[in-house]
Protein backbone atom coordinates (compact mmCIF):
# COMPACT_ATOMS: atom_id res chain seq x y z
CA UNK A 1 0.00 0.00 0.00
CA UNK A 2 1.39 3.40 -0.90
CA UNK A 3 1.01 6.18 1.64
CA UNK A 4 -1.15 9.16 0.81
CA UNK A 5 0.22 12.62 1.54
CA UNK A 6 -1.69 14.47 4.24
CA UNK A 7 -1.54 18.09 5.37
CA UNK A 8 -0.98 16.73 8.87
CA UNK A 9 2.49 15.55 7.72
CA UNK A 10 3.81 19.12 7.75
CA UNK A 11 2.44 19.77 11.23
CA UNK A 12 4.11 16.60 12.55
CA UNK A 13 7.51 17.48 11.07
CA UNK A 14 7.34 20.96 12.63
CA UNK A 15 6.30 19.46 15.97
CA UNK A 16 9.35 17.16 15.92
CA UNK A 17 11.71 20.07 15.16
CA UNK A 18 10.68 21.89 18.35
CA UNK A 19 13.22 20.91 21.07
CA UNK A 20 10.67 21.80 23.77
CA UNK A 21 7.84 19.79 22.27
CA UNK A 22 5.02 18.54 24.46
CA UNK A 23 3.11 15.33 23.84
CA UNK A 24 0.72 15.59 20.94
CA UNK A 25 -2.83 14.34 20.90
CA UNK A 26 -4.44 13.85 17.50
CA UNK A 27 -8.21 13.71 17.64
CA UNK A 28 -10.53 12.96 14.81
CA UNK A 29 -13.34 10.79 13.55
CA UNK A 30 -12.68 7.10 13.18
CA UNK A 31 -10.98 5.93 9.98
CA UNK A 32 -9.58 9.28 8.83
CA UNK A 33 -5.99 7.97 8.76
CA UNK A 34 -4.62 9.05 12.14
CA UNK A 35 -2.73 5.83 12.89
CA UNK A 36 -1.25 5.37 9.43
CA UNK A 37 -0.17 9.01 9.27
CA UNK A 38 1.64 8.75 12.60
CA UNK A 39 3.16 5.36 11.78
CA UNK A 40 4.64 6.76 8.56
CA UNK A 41 5.88 9.83 10.44
CA UNK A 42 7.51 7.63 13.10
CA UNK A 43 9.27 5.46 10.50
CA UNK A 44 10.68 8.51 8.72
CA UNK A 45 11.62 10.66 11.75
CA UNK A 46 12.64 8.34 14.62
CA UNK A 47 15.12 5.52 15.13
CA UNK A 48 12.32 3.44 16.66
CA UNK A 49 8.72 3.62 17.76
CA UNK A 50 6.26 1.57 19.78
CA UNK A 51 2.58 1.66 18.90
CA UNK A 52 0.27 0.60 21.73
CA UNK A 53 -3.29 0.21 20.47
CA UNK A 54 -5.40 0.39 23.62
CA UNK A 55 -8.37 -1.16 21.83
CA UNK A 56 -6.32 -4.36 21.37
CA UNK A 57 -3.53 -4.25 23.98
CA UNK A 58 -3.59 -7.13 26.44
CA UNK A 59 -4.32 -6.45 30.11
CA UNK A 60 -0.67 -7.31 30.82
CA UNK A 61 0.42 -4.19 28.90
CA UNK A 62 -2.39 -1.96 30.16
CA UNK A 63 -1.67 -2.87 33.78
CA UNK A 64 1.91 -1.60 33.42
CA UNK A 65 0.55 1.95 33.40
CA UNK A 66 -1.22 1.24 36.69
CA UNK A 67 1.63 -0.52 38.43
CA UNK A 68 4.94 0.92 37.24
CA UNK A 69 4.61 4.67 36.82
CA UNK A 70 6.89 5.05 39.83
CA UNK A 71 9.47 2.78 38.15
CA UNK A 72 9.78 4.10 34.61
CA UNK A 73 13.00 2.16 33.94
CA UNK A 74 11.07 -1.08 34.42
CA UNK A 75 8.09 0.20 32.43
CA UNK A 76 10.25 1.17 29.44
CA UNK A 77 12.34 -2.02 29.62
CA UNK A 78 9.20 -4.15 29.73
CA UNK A 79 7.60 -2.35 26.78
CA UNK A 80 10.86 -2.58 24.83
CA UNK A 81 11.05 -6.35 25.43
CA UNK A 82 7.34 -6.98 24.88
CA UNK A 83 7.25 -5.18 21.53
CA UNK A 84 10.79 -6.16 20.53
CA UNK A 85 11.86 -2.56 19.92
CA UNK A 86 15.11 -0.95 21.04
CA UNK A 87 14.60 2.43 22.73
CA UNK A 88 16.74 5.51 22.02
CA UNK A 89 16.56 8.61 24.18
CA UNK A 90 14.83 11.47 22.29
CA UNK A 91 14.75 9.23 19.19
CA UNK A 92 11.94 6.85 20.15
CA UNK A 93 8.28 7.72 19.73
CA UNK A 94 5.55 6.09 21.79
CA UNK A 95 2.21 6.08 20.00
CA UNK A 96 -0.75 5.58 22.32
CA UNK A 97 -3.46 4.68 19.84
CA UNK A 98 -7.19 4.66 20.57
CA UNK A 99 -6.74 6.30 23.98
CA UNK A 100 -10.51 6.51 24.36
CA UNK A 101 -10.34 2.81 25.33
CA UNK A 102 -7.92 3.74 28.08
CA UNK A 103 -10.40 6.38 29.24
CA UNK A 104 -13.29 3.93 29.27
CA UNK A 105 -11.67 1.46 31.64
CA UNK A 106 -9.86 1.58 34.95
CA UNK A 107 -7.28 4.05 33.68
CA UNK A 108 -9.42 7.17 34.03
CA UNK A 109 -7.87 8.22 37.33
CA UNK A 110 -4.36 7.29 36.09
CA UNK A 111 -4.32 9.42 32.95
CA UNK A 112 -3.10 12.61 34.60
CA UNK A 113 -0.36 10.70 36.45
CA UNK A 114 0.71 9.00 33.22
CA UNK A 115 1.00 12.31 31.39
CA UNK A 116 2.99 14.01 34.10
CA UNK A 117 5.33 11.10 34.87
CA UNK A 118 6.18 10.23 31.29
CA UNK A 119 6.53 13.82 30.14
CA UNK A 120 8.58 14.85 33.17
CA UNK A 121 10.91 11.91 32.50
CA UNK A 122 11.72 13.46 29.11
CA UNK A 123 13.44 10.48 27.47
CA UNK A 124 10.91 9.84 24.72
CA UNK A 125 8.25 11.53 22.64
CA UNK A 126 4.54 10.75 22.82
CA UNK A 127 1.66 11.01 20.40
CA UNK A 128 -1.83 9.90 21.37
CA UNK A 129 -4.71 9.33 19.01
CA UNK A 130 -8.36 8.94 19.66
CA UNK A 131 -11.85 9.20 18.34
CA UNK A 132 -13.02 12.76 18.94
CA UNK A 133 -16.52 11.83 20.13
CA UNK A 134 -15.31 9.18 22.58
CA UNK A 135 -12.62 11.44 24.01
CA UNK A 136 -15.06 14.34 24.57
CA UNK A 137 -17.49 11.99 26.28
CA UNK A 138 -14.92 10.51 28.64
CA UNK A 139 -12.59 13.33 29.73
CA UNK A 140 -15.06 15.46 31.63
CA UNK A 141 -13.90 14.07 35.01
CA UNK A 142 -10.13 14.25 34.49
CA UNK A 143 -7.54 16.94 34.25
CA UNK A 144 -5.76 16.99 30.89
CA UNK A 145 -2.46 18.80 31.31
CA UNK A 146 -1.96 22.04 29.46
CA UNK A 147 1.48 20.71 28.54
CA UNK A 148 0.02 18.95 25.56
CA UNK A 149 -0.49 19.99 21.97
CA UNK A 150 -3.73 19.18 20.20
CA UNK A 151 -4.42 18.57 16.54
CA UNK A 152 -7.70 17.68 14.88
CA UNK A 153 -7.43 15.44 11.86
CA UNK A 154 -10.15 15.40 9.24
CA UNK A 155 -10.98 13.20 6.28
CA UNK A 156 -9.28 14.02 2.98
CA UNK A 157 -10.00 17.48 1.70
CA UNK A 158 -10.17 18.18 -2.04
CA UNK A 159 -6.51 19.15 -2.31
CA UNK A 160 -5.37 15.95 -0.55
CA UNK A 161 -7.65 14.00 -2.87
CA UNK A 162 -6.00 15.62 -5.89
CA UNK A 163 -2.55 14.73 -4.51
CA UNK A 164 -3.70 11.12 -4.11
CA UNK A 165 -4.81 11.16 -7.74
CA UNK A 166 -1.35 12.37 -8.80
CA UNK A 167 -2.49 15.89 -9.64
CA UNK A 168 -0.56 18.53 -7.75
CA UNK A 169 -1.23 21.44 -10.12
CA UNK A 170 -5.01 21.79 -10.43
CA UNK A 171 -5.57 23.11 -6.89
CA UNK A 172 -3.07 25.93 -7.40
CA UNK A 173 -4.92 26.93 -10.56
CA UNK A 174 -8.30 26.79 -8.78
CA UNK A 175 -6.95 28.96 -5.93
CA UNK A 176 -5.48 31.45 -8.39
CA UNK A 177 -8.75 31.75 -10.31
CA UNK A 178 -10.67 32.14 -7.06
CA UNK A 179 -8.41 34.96 -5.84
CA UNK A 180 -8.63 36.74 -9.20
CA UNK A 181 -12.38 36.08 -9.38
CA UNK A 182 -11.97 34.46 -12.80
CA UNK A 183 -13.81 31.40 -14.07
CA UNK A 184 -11.84 28.17 -14.51
CA UNK A 185 -13.06 27.75 -18.03
CA UNK A 186 -15.34 24.98 -19.22
CA UNK A 187 -12.72 22.26 -19.77
CA UNK A 188 -10.94 22.70 -16.42
CA UNK A 189 -14.23 23.12 -14.56
CA UNK A 190 -15.35 19.77 -16.01
CA UNK A 191 -11.99 18.20 -15.06
CA UNK A 192 -12.28 19.49 -11.48
CA UNK A 193 -15.85 18.23 -11.22
CA UNK A 194 -14.81 14.80 -12.54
Amino acid sequence: MSYLIRKTDTFLRNWKKNPDRYPLIIKGARQVGKTETIRKFAKENYKSYILIDFSKAPEEVKSLFDNYLDNLNYLFTYLSQYYGVKLYERETLFIFDEIQFMLLHSFLEQLTIIYYNLVADGRYDYIETGSLISIKKNVKDILIPSEEENLKMYPFDFEEFLWAMGNDTLMDFIKDCYLKKQPLGQALHRKAMD
